[in-house]
């Protein structure tokens, strides 16, 4: 994305899994993807495979073909795959080749975004950072050691589809791939190498002959054949440099990212419909939704920097995997639509009209019928519109489809689809469930600090890229200082002042903590300056710089800073008007990458020790660990770090990612409900403020062992107290309905019964979910009653919205009827 992107896509008719067995060829023209001579329409989604686990793919493949996407697009992770130089990882999680062949299964296709480069909000936009550390090496421009190590990279992910057979001219299931990523955004940085460096990529890609086309997404200057692609909130305007290609859209972004301190973003459903709903209106072919299902940021993994572990993203697949209603609903109904309608947008007449004062007409025709699309793209008002001899309300910022041209069958703004309301539930697999037993080991290494050792020594500061090559969050930067009675900075009135780029900075002096530092805003750089009290004799003054993801994106991203950047300075202050300053950067400087406790993977270690004595609390740089039961069933289980600082956390040696649930959303929310008309952008539509950012970590179950004891680790950074940390199930705790008339809707607990009814009422009931409210009109049968025959005891239940089902109303004609149902699971 133009910020980060991930490409998702949504086909308008899913592959059959007998077509996919079967070799074949794609193609393009004006109006469509090619597959065997069909003209498809597609719909995909972005699903990014290390963002969830193995055990996953299966369910949220599945979930996916369900709600009526064609394609799964994933990225391929660079510095997932090779963190050192020409040493590959495919194994778990990051295995690609079963990812794509659990989308196969499936019966979908998959969209491959090679790049290699992601962005993504992935540490350092998915390059390795021993990639920085190359001599004479210039990322993402004309330099010869990056397009080596890049060429090498795309060449062992291409051979290694092609050897399984997994290009759709295989017989496989992958249609599309990309090279680059948006480069197009940040290409007139790098001035004319950045020109040959993008013509470089699409001659390398074309040459890897993978008997599909290529896609480039933001690069308006493609050569030919690679095809020209749109990220964005709305693509409906975006017309393809080149008549010959199709209207794409790789990055719909349904919602956004979350950092450390941000609030939580939220996209309706009622908009993000209108904008692919219109894209569609306007000739578009292929719309990827990013992200479909977002998934979680383990181990260190976020970049940013200051991305959260949760990486949600609104998708209409929640991060755990569930349904995420009423998105995934109301867009299955569109998907479903667009899909029946596949033909005669493909092949059939286009034209449009402009109906005046924000509304447009567009009709599709072809010999046997035409289908049409009226828009009012105005963001306030709701338009009568005259189209044909006939009138259509349609509201304010939405589309209305009529697949004959009169009968409309889908509007944007009216969702009929139901809201589920998510919950937390207690761990009933604990005789103790609120209070877990603790033990914990204090992580300074006494020597380290008070001798400043380290595996490295220089005479200058170094970057934390360069010392640490991102093997861990933490580096310690170490030196000693001799100070004489006579040094003119020594005086009663000592200060150390560090200039930091990496995000956090503890700082000890003789094995003291004198302080710590975090920025605030995101990872920009801060003065850390405290008093400090020194010795006539060696001091010791160690560093220790924690970064929290690497930045991901913007021209020449890669070379910012990281870590202490320097002076690093001792100030002397005389009375009110001198000030001594004593530069220590270019003295002799010791570094020494990581902290005990994870050199000694105590994570994972059951042998080493732990203290069993009443553990502290508010300590700083101090592990904990405790043993618990797996919660029982089968829904998503989350721990609740509320109380702790910030750290990371393991559940049986496998890393849940940073957790950092003290720092809070600063800011003011608006408490009126999200009005979905009218532009979004990431600003729109915020809540959560005065909370922590993430409360709640993802604990997959395929981490943990289903019968007998789990153990959670933490290593707390800052100091917290671990006491009121628990695990938690998520679920379906409510579901409610608000459908007009004339509409068959379903309710659904996905998984669990429905065990009541706390309202219903077909007329004219006003309210949202939770707060419904009976209007001035009814229908004569009880509605309470009638839905409690057909879901209670039912997982789903299906109900026709009339007045046959729930009895004649006093409503009078000029009410449009609707029921509204909450019940309860």
């Amino acid at each position: 994305m133009s910020p980060p992107g991930i490409l998702a896509l949504i086909i308008v008719s899913f592959c059959a899994a007998s077509l996919c067995a079967t070799a074949a060829q794609v193609t393009y023209d004006n109006r469509a993807i090619i597959i065997d001579g069909k003209h498809r329409v597609l719909v995909s989604g972005s699903i990014h495979y290390p963002r969830s686990t193995t055990q996953m793919w299966p369910d949220l493949m599945k979930k996916s073909r369900e709600g009526g996407l064609d394609a799964i697009e994933t990225y391929v992770f660079w510095n997932a795959h090779e963190p050192a130089r020409r040493q590959y990882d495919f194994s778990g999680n990051l295995d690609l080749v079963r990812f794509l062949k659990t989308i196969q299964e499936e019966g979908l296709y998959a969209v491959l975004r090679i790049g290699p480069y992601v962005c993504a909000e992935w540490n350092y936009g998915g390059f390795p950072v021993w990639l920085h550390n190359m001599p004479g090496i210039q990322m993402r421009t004309d330099n010869d050691v990056f397009k080596n190590e890049m060429q090498n990279f795309t060449t062992l992910i291409v051979d290694m589809v092609k050897k399984e057979k997994l290009f759709a001219s295989q017989g496989g299931p992958v249609i599309l791939a990309q090279i680059e990523n948006e480069y197009g955004n940040v290409m007139s940085s790098y001035g004319d190498e950045g020109k040959a460096y993008m013509n470089w990529c699409a001659n390398m890609a074309q040459s890897l002959d993978i008997g599909v086309p290529w896609i480039m997404c933001q690069q308006n200057d493609a050569p030919e054949p690679i095809i020209s692609t749109c990220n964005g909130w709305y693509c409906d305007q975006y017309q393809p440099p080149r008549s010959n290609i199709p209207k794409m859209w790789t990055e719909n972004w349904t919602g956004w990212y979350k950092n450390w301190g941000g609030k939580d973003p939220h996209r309706t459903a009622e908009d993000l419909a209108f904008a692919v709903a219109r894209f569609y209106q306007l000739g578009g072919t292929f719309q990827n939704y990013y992200m479909y299902h977002g998934g979680t940021n383990f181990g260190r993994s976020a970049g940013g920097p200051y991305i959260t572990t949760s990486y949600d993203y609104d998708a209409p697949l929640d991060e755990y995997g569930n349904l995420n209603q009423p998105k995934w609903g109301h867009l299955k109904q569109l998907h479903d639509l667009l899909h029946s309608m596949e033909d005669i947008l493909t092949t059939g007449n286009v034209s449009y009209v402009d109906l005046g004062d924000s509304a447009f007409g567009t009709i599709y025709s072809k010999e046997g019928g035409s289908s049409c699309f009226l828009a009012n793209v105005d963001s306030g008002n709701d338009k009568t519109i005259n189209f044909q001899g006939m009138n259509y309300t349609v509201p304010a910022w939405s589309v209305s489809i009529l697949p004959d041209c009169q009968n409309v069958a889908y509007n944007t703004a009216k969702v009929s689809t139901q809201t589920s309301v998510m919950v937390k539930k207690a761990n009933v697999a604990e005789e103790e469930p609120n209070s877990l037993k603790w033990s914990w080991r204090p992580e300074m290494n006494e020597k380290t600090i008070l001798l400043g050792k380290g595996d490295v020594t220089t005479d200058q500061i170094l970057d934390q890229k360069e010392a640490a090559n991102d093997l861990s969050d933490y580096l310690f930067y170490m030196t000693s200082l001799d100070l004489k009675k006579d040094d003119p900075v020594w005086t009663h009135n000592m200060t150390l002042r560090v200039k930091s780029s990496g995000q956090i900075l503890h700082a000890f002096v003789n094995g003291e903590l004198i302080g710590s530092q975090w920025a605030k805003n995101g990872g920009e750089r801060f003065v850390f300056e405290q008093n400090v009290k020194l010795n006539h004799k060696k001091n010791t003054i160690s560093l220790l710089s924690a970064t929290v993801g690497f930045t991901n994106y913007g021209a020449f991203f890669d070379t910012a800073p990281s870590g202490i950047t320097g002076p690093v300075e001792l100030i002397g202050y005389r009375g009110d008007d001198e000030t001594i300053v004593k530069d220590l950067s270019s003295q002799k400087w010791s570094y020494k990458t990581g902290l005990e406790g994870l050199n000694q993977k105590l994570y994972s270690s059951p042998s080493l020790k732990w203290q069993q004595d009443s553990f502290p609390v508010n300590r700083t740089l101090t592990w904990y660990k405790s043993s618990f039961k797996a919660p029982l069933g089968t829904d998503p289980v989350v721990v609740d770090l509320l109380g702790m600082g910030k750290g990371l956390a393991w559940v049986n040696g496998n890393s849940i990612g940073r957790y950092w649930p003290s720092f809070i959303a600063e800011g003011d929310c608006k408490l009126e409900p999200c009005d979905y008309r009218g532009s979004y952008d990431s600003n729109k539509c915020l809540s959560n403020c005065g909370r922590p950012s993430q409360r709640w970590y993802h604990v997959p179950r395929s981490f943990l062992n289903g019968n007998g004891d789990n153990t959670l680790v933490l290593f707390e950074e800052f100091g917290g107290n671990p006491s009121s940390v628990n695990f938690q199930t998520v679920a379906v705790g409510s579901a409610c309905i608000n459908a007009e008339e004339n509409k068959k809707i379903e309710l659904s607990c996905q998984g669990r019964q429905i065990s009541a009814v706390k309202f219903a009422s077909f007329g004219n009931p006003q309210g949202s979910c939770g707060s419904f409210v009976k209007g001035y009109c009814e229908g004569s049968k009880d509605a309470s009653s009638v839905v409690e025959k057909a879901c209670v005891g039912q997982e789903s239940c299906t109900i026709d919205v009339s007045e046959d089902t729930f009895g004649s109303t006093t409503c009078g004609d000029d009410i449009i009827k609707t029921l509204a149902v909450e019940a309860i699971c």
